[in-house]
């Protein structure tokens, strides 16, 4: 199923896409289109680890929350998005001053739906791709996330 990506929907994406922990990460929206979803990060000391590189759970992270983004394109307004799982490869280490996901729908059905995420390491002028994951997604009707028999 595809949809229209209006400049309300466009909007609500990018808004919706940028809450709650995503935000406190400091997660930016650079690109929205019909079934695929970019984001970006700029690394502050608070994103890495002992050894100075960035988190690989900030790098999960995004690969999975962009990738729910990418699903969140095609359907409606009443479906919400849930991951029921995710496999990511880490390809090198990440030491960049910022991020860069790239997540595309790679096939839709009914209620599943398969996203692949590539995270990029940029490091001054070049970007690294440091993990490629795939994500299954499930599309679920709003209402029934509101009620007790989840």
């Amino acid at each position: 199923m595809q949809r229209e990506l209006t400049p309300e929907r466009l909007k609500f994406l990018e808004q919706d896409y940028q809450r709650g922990f995503i935000k406190f990460c400091g997660f930016q929206v650079s690109k929205i289109e019909a079934g695929m979803f970019e984001s970006t990060i700029i690394i502050g000391a608070n994103h890495k680890t002992q050894d100075n590189f960035i988190h690989a759970g900030l790098i999960a992270t995004m690969s999975d929350h962009t990738a729910g983004y990418a699903a969140y394109t095609l359907v409606p307004d009443d479906v919400r998005i849930l991951t029921v799982e995710f496999k990511i490869n880490f390809l090198k280490p990440a030491y960049g001053n910022a991020l860069k996901c790239q997540s595309e729908v790679i096939n839709q059905g009914k209620n599943i739906i398969v996203a692949e995420s590539s995270v990029f390491d940029v490091r001054d002028t070049d970007e690294k791709m440091v993990s490629k994951s795939t994500i299954t997604l499930m599309a679920l009707q709003a209402e029934r996330l509101a009620t007790k028999d989840r």
